[in-house]
């Protein structure tokens, strides 16, 4: 369900995801080109609080701030009349568009209007009051249908509009989440996998791909939920250096443990488990989650003694020696540096991206000293010519540190094989 326009002599006011003002089929303002003048402004304003009204001194303030004026009240009269000329001029029916009672100013309500943040908010406040929980389950799916976007995109610099923009935000987020819990109880995977999706279309970086996976896991798509995971993975760590959240770990546990096989031999189990059709001289590159599998499997292994390893962070940092955090040229580095530590560690050993500028290497069966020469062949590969920017590493020891209990003989004892 969403603003469709096709009802005739209705004003469609499109302020979630950009701002446009229709009539009958003709743009009369906004739109693609939508700039942040004043009768834009006094549009936004007075549309979306129609129903209250803005007081003169409210309406001066939001719209020309802390301008230094010598007549504020002219200024305002005469942005109004302005925009009564040009509405009028752009095909609207002649009415006084903006009405003025008692000091306070309201959007006429002569012309049927129909404005998709009021919209919106209507059916999430209708879905919080019904009773019926089918009902309930339709309403917060029609509001998360509405909301295509942030509330005014371009003037989140007005505080009023920033303010308006946290407050529908958060509705939507709840209007997805319930309808999300409403969706298991009836075990309707296909429509939570199309909420998923929306919701992370509308929403990136939200973490609501995890709803959409929640709803592959369950119906048996694995191959599509381990891809949707790699995806989101990867994009996360392109946008903002992010690294997966609980909540994408925890559906990866579900992918892995809800995965059924055929029975198989175990030659045909050992050729998919294997990786030698990786021919790449280098390092283990493996994501994020698979790199703490592979670190708790090795502490495990610590616990017999016999080896030493090494966990070093790589940092790409500037001529200054802060770390890089955002642009075009960090990504270059990021993709570089990567390259570069793969090449310099073992096949034994095993790396990941932790975020935008860095990577963790897991150096099994080495030496401190031997850290230092993995460091300098990085440094090889990666500084080129008379490069600023370069990598600073963080090298810890991974131990097993024993637990301790004590005996019946109230003895210390450490747990030790």
């Amino acid at each position: 369900m969403k603003m469709t326009e096709t009802k005739p002599d209705v004003l469609y006011v499109r302020m979630l995801g950009g701002f446009s003002v229709r009539w009958n089929g003709k743009l009369i303002a906004g739109g693609s080109k939508a700039s942040e003048s004043q009768l834009t402004s006094l549009l936004q304003i007075l549309i979306h609080h129609r129903e209250r009204g803005v007081t003169r001194d409210r309406l001066e303030e939001l719209l020309f701030e802390e301008r230094d004026m010598s007549n504020v009240h002219h200024a305002l009269q005469s942005v109004i009349y302005n925009t009564k000329k040009k509405l009028q001029k752009a095909g609207l029916p002649p009415v006084n568009y903006i009405v003025q009672k008692k000091g306070v100013f309201y959007w006429t309500d002569e012309l049927p209007l129909q404005e998709d943040a009021t919209e919106f908010e209507k059916l999430y406040r209708a879905a919080e009051q019904a009773e019926d929980p089918d009902e309930q389950l339709a309403l917060y799916q029609d509001a998360v249908h509405w909301y295509e976007g942030e509330f005014l995109p371009a003037q989140t610099a007005a505080i009023w509009v920033a303010q308006e923009e946290r407050r529908l935000k958060s509705m939507f987020c709840n209007a997805v989440e319930r309808a999300a819990e409403r969706l298991r109880e009836h075990q309707d995977f296909f429509q939570l996998e199309e909420i998923g999706l929306l919701a992370a279309r509308i929403d990136p970086l939200a973490d609501w791909e995890t709803l959409t996976m929640e709803a592959l896991v369950s119906l048996g798509r694995y191959d599509e939920a381990r891809k949707l995971y790699d995806d989101t993975v990867q994009f996360y760590f392109n946008e903002q250096g992010l690294r997966p959240s609980r909540k994408m770990m925890l559906q990866l546990e579900r992918l892995g443990a809800g995965m059924q096989h055929q029975h198989a031999a175990l030659d045909i189990i050992q050729s998919e488990l294997s990786g030698q059709s990786d021919a790449f001289p280098g390092g283990y590159l493996c994501s994020y989650p698979v790199f703490v599998g592979i670190y708790r499997m090795v502490e495990r292994m610590l616990e017999r003694g016999g080896q030493s390893v090494y966990l070093m962070l790589c940092t790409v940092v500037d001529g200054k020696g802060n770390p890089m955090r955002d642009g075009p040229m960090l990504e270059e580095l990021t993709r570089r540096m990567g390259d570069s530590v793969r090449r310099s560690i073992r096949r034994g050993d095993a790396m990941c991206q932790y975020g935008k500028g860095q990577f963790l290497a897991l150096l099994v069966n080495t030496t401190r000293e031997n850290c230092g020469i993995v460091q300098k062949r990085i440094n090889e590969r990666f500084i080129v010519g008379r490069q600023r920017t370069r990598i600073e590493y963080y090298v810890n020891s991974v131990f097993w540190v024993p637990t301790v209990e004590l005996t019946d003989a109230g003895m210390r004892r450490d747990n030790q094989t």
